[in-house]
Parts: structure tokens; sequence; C-alpha cells
């Protein structure tokens, strides 16, 4: 292209002028078999999976909870929202959602306090002389720590039902034999004051080592110059600990709170393996207990898929709060980069 004198080319066509250079069009290339596979596998594929096996039951579960179909049977009548104002109304659902509320603030809040404490000792709560490091043996009992969440879940349950039988349990054996006759043929899980904070106890041993590890990892990726520079400061284990680990793996933390929420909510396996009826007076009724307990013994599947639905929507209120209390309160990585 020449320029033409007294006119100077606009900075656009002055950066592409050149030798045998003309205005240039905007290619779009044909679909190629490469792009066109690597579309279909990485998102086609996955994408029907997604629909297939999880939004299409919660469609059918949604639409059988506006039934009252009996679960073994092929005809069943479409009675709309009744089976959800019934649930309002029904005491024993709503018992289990209390239960199922309190051990989805409590489990998550021992759970990760215990395996914060542990995570930080192993990892920078050696001597503090020297290297960070921590404390002697700690690669033991990283590995001791997990060995409870690798016991398959209702392994764990049978296995803590027979520890605290009343009879021939062992807790009540070693309390007796240290004089304590008020515990001999205690039933702690089957008292309304300890049953609930039994099973709570039973849950967080099987899920503290696993988040130990998790914290582990997440302490491991924060650079030794950071707890260099607070120990040259003068700054102690507890203030670093506050100041420092927490705010630097506070994402997760917030992940940890979600998985374990979510969980405790649920919880079926533990329970029903510790209190198949649901405990005294209904005292560690869950509601996946009570949903089970709906269709397969009272073969009421309609309403059962109404509990269902209502279980989804207390999941996903609960971790809606989660993301909103850690947003309110500035612990979002997006909100720390502005």
């Amino acid at each position: 292209m020449t320029a033409i004198p007294g006119r100077a080319l606009p900075a656009s066509e002055d950066a592409l002028a050149g030798p045998g250079s003309g205005p240039r069009k905007r290619r779009i290339g044909k679909a190629s078999f490469d792009s066109v596979s690597f579309f279909v596998v990485f998102l086609g594929l996955p994408l029907a999976l997604f629909l297939i096996f999880v939004i299409w039951p919660f469609v059918q579960a949604a639409f059988y909870a506006m039934t009252d179909w009996s679960g073994f049977s092929a005809e069943f009548n479409f009675v709309g929202l009744s089976n959800f104002s019934a649930l309002l109304t029904d005491p024993r659902f709503i018992n289990a959602v209390g239960n199922s509320v309190m051990f989805g603030i409590f489990i998550p809040l021992v759970t990760i306090a215990i395996a914060l404490t542990f995570a930080i000792l192993i990892t920078v709560g050696g001597s503090a002389r020297g290297q960070i490091r921590g404390v002697r043996g700690s690669g033991f009992y990283r590995v001791v720590s997990l060995f409870p969440y690798v016991i398959p879940a209702i392994a764990v349950g049978i296995m803590w039902r027979l520890i605290l039988d009343p009879s021939n349990g062992l807790v009540n054996g070693v309390l007796t034999a240290l004089g304590l006759d008020r515990f001999e043929s205690f039933a702690w899980l089957g008292n309304v004051s300890t049953a609930m904070p039994v099973t709570m106890l039973v849950v967080v041993w099987g899920f503290v080592g696993f988040y130990m590890l998790l914290f582990i990892a997440a302490i491991k990726g924060v650079p030794s110059e950071i707890y260099e520079a607070a120990r040259i400061d003068g700054a102690g284990r507890m203030r670093t600990s506050w100041s420092i680990t927490l705010p630097l793996i506070r994402d997760n933390v917030q992940t940890a709170y979600i998985y374990l929420g979510i969980t405790a909510l649920d919880l079926f396996v533990y329970v029903q393996a510790l209190n198949p009826q649901g405990g005294p007076d209904n005292s560690t009724l869950v509601m996946s207990q009570q949903l089970f307990r709906t269709a397969f013994t009272e073969g009421k599947f309609g309403y059962a898929s109404a509990m269902g639905v209502a279980m989804a929507i207390v999941t996903l209120v609960f971790a809606a709060l989660v993301f909103t209390v850690n947003r309110l309160t500035g612990g979002t990585s997006e909100r720390g980069r502005r």
C-alpha cells in the first residue's frame, strides 16, 4: 500500500501496511475432526452424563413428589403440592430436620477445629529454633490418623455400637474398672442426653484424620519465608496460627466445611448403624433415615420423594449460607486480590 502525499495513514492501516499487504479479513476456519471430537469427548459426553445421571433423577424425584406413588405399582395419582404441605405438619420429619441441622452445625465445627489443631502441630508446631518443622514423629501421626477414614462407614458404626454396648462394651468395662460404678450397664446410645453427642463423636473420629491431611497439604503450600519472618518479628505459635495460617488456607477450610456439612446433613450410614430406629425418642433421627423408613417400610414413595426434595433444598441453603458468610467476612480470594 502506497502512502498518499499529504495524508497520514491511520494507526491501524500503518500497522497493517507492508509489501504486498492488503486489507485483511477475519477468517473463520472450518471445524476440523480434532476440534469436533475434542468438544464431543470433553464437553458433550460429560454434559450428557451429568444430565442423565444427576439432573434427570432430580426431575423424576420432583415429579414423583407430587404423586401418591407407592413405589411398587405402575399406578399413581397426581396430588400436587399436598405432600409438601404435609411435611410442614409432620412432627417426625420436623424433628429429623432439627437433628440434621444440629449435626450439620456441630460436626463440621468440631472436626475442623481438631483437624486444624493437629495439622498445625504436625507442620509448624515443632521447635521454635532452627528450621520451621512439625513435632517429632509427625510422619507416623499422619499415617495413623488416616486409619479411621479408610474403614467403611458401616463398619465404623457397627464397631462403635459394640464398643458402646451397655453390657459387654469396652467403654463401660474400662469405666467400671476405674471405679465408676454408675457407668455399669450404662446405655450411651439409649439415653436422650447422650445419644446425639456420642453419635457426633463417632462421626468426628471417622473424619478428622482425612481433613487433617487436607489441611496439612494446604499449610505445606504456604512459603516457609512467611513463617520465618513472623518468627523474627517475635510472633508466637498461637499468633502465627491465627494471623498467618488460617487466613492463607481459608478457602480450604471453607471447602472442608461445605463437604462436612453436606455429609452431616445426610449421615444415613452412621446413624443407621448406631441407632437403626432413630435413637431414644427419635433423638438421632435424620432426614435421610426418615426418608428411607417412609419409602421402604411404609411404602410411601411419593411422600418420600417430597422429603428428598426438601433435603436437597436444605443442603443448597446450607451451602449458600457458608458461601455468603465467607464472602461477607472477606474470605474470597477474588476480594483479596482487589
